[in-house]
């Protein structure tokens, strides 16, 4: 339902008086009217009931004691009704006992006025509480426009992962085929081409691989985001899948010195072994590529009763904090990673992210400018 928005200040407010003595609705709605409000004076509880169905005022002078129907009844039964609810009702009585006025408020008025009453008093409370309501009407219309443009984007936000979801898809059958192709020239390559020949095929081959991570990552995030990646869950030793990440990265990390810290006894994990691989090879990935020549990318894992703990520590330029929470999100970049001019999708991070969540577990990062980074998620002892 729409909010009620009174009339803007070009119109004349109205006001309607409901009291059961002639000469008190007499005196308001003659001093109303020299003040420019359009007053409609009703004698009884049942007419301004009435009189509020017909049209809608701006703000009610409601007296309490008056007979058939009392002001708390007609406050309480206009509160109750959706198309009058917000309209600012100001209580007029000659009950001046805090009961009285508590009763009041407790009904739904927002303020309250005791006989006998001085006009400038009165006049001064029905500007406040116009000028309160107008407020409130705007408000509530800028939060309707500023939902509906959420609504709009949300919408625009789903249709555009959508499309991203159906090209990435439909790219992944070709982009198999070329790399099945360069696999094949590779192969026969050895004996017909040399060495710098060969050096572009090497490249592409690489290139493709690396397209086809990207494309396996998004449409699993994708899956994932939507709560339908399937876990294929074994009982794994972590040390084990560093390992096999490490392997999995080949000659990606001869730049760096790779440092496995192994403990005493296996951190066992109940888990996906594919996924956390790859969440490991991510992390390990990101930490080699932002690691300058030379340095130390170090990998541990370890446990407690409630859950088992993996880390990557580098020794590269580290992140800044107001980056921290930035860099896990979709396609994400940090501008100090930026300016080193390496280009990432954004999407390894996101990957680690949603993979450790799946398991129900957590993924974050340590780091300070100049001393390097500590990337690390949890995996529960025990999947929920």
């Amino acid at each position: 339902m729409k909010p009620i928005v009174p009339k803007d200040q070009q119109s004349v407010p109205n006001v309607l008086i409901v009291d059961d003595t002639p000469a008190n609705l007499k005196l308001l709605a003659e001093m109303l009217k020299r003040s420019g409000y359009k007053a409609r004076p009703v004698p009884s509880g049942k007419l301004a009931i009435q009189a509020v169905q017909n049209e809608r005022p701006d703000l009610i002078l409601l007296d309490i004691n008056m007979p058939e129907m009392n002001g708390y009844e007609v406050c309480a039964q206009l509160k109750a009704d959706a198309a009058s609810k917000d309209i600012p009702i100001i209580f007029i009585s000659a009950l001046d006992e805090t009961t009285d006025k508590t009763r009041a408020f407790a009904a739904g008025g927002v303020d309250y006025v005791t006989k006998p009453f001085q006009f400038e008093e009165v006049e001064s409370r029905v500007q406040t509480h116009l000028k309160l309501r107008r407020l409130q009407a705007e408000l509530e219309t800028q939060n309707l426009l500023l939902q509906e443009r959420y609504d709009q984007l949300k919408q625009l936000d789903e249709l555009q992962d959508n499309l991203t979801h159906m090209v990435v898809h439909d790219m992944r059958s070709p982009l198999m085929g070329i790399m099945g192709n360069l696999e094949l020239l590779d192969m026969n390559s050895d004996k017909k081409l040399n060495h710098k020949e060969l050096a572009p095929l090497k490249n592409a081959r690489s290139a493709a691989l690396v397209l086809a991570g990207m494309v396996t990552s998004l449409l699993d995030i994708s899956r994932m985001e939507q709560g339908q990646m399937p876990l294929d869950m074994t009982t794994t030793d972590l040390d084990v899948l560093i390992q096999s990440a490490f392997n999995s990265l080949g000659c990606l990390t001869k730049k760096v010195k790779l440092i496995h810290q192994k403990r005493s006894l296996p951190v066992t994990i109940n888990c996906d072994a594919n996924l956390i691989a790859r969440v490991i090879a991510n992390l390990v990935g990101n930490a080699v590529k932002f690691t300058p020549e030379g340095g130390n990318v170090t990998v541990f894992a370890q446990r407690n009763e409630a859950e088992a703990k993996l880390s990557v520590a580098d020794t590269g330029s580290g992140i800044p904090r107001k980056f921290h929470q930035r860099i896990f999100e979709k396609f994400g970049q940090v501008e100090a990673r930026q300016q080193r001019e390496v280009h990432s999708s954004g999407l390894g991070l996101t990957f680690c992210k949603l993979a450790a969540e799946a398991h129900g577990g957590r993924v974050g990062v340590e780091s300070t400018v100049g001393e390097g980074s500590v990337f690390w998620f949890t995996l529960p002892m025990r999947y929920p």
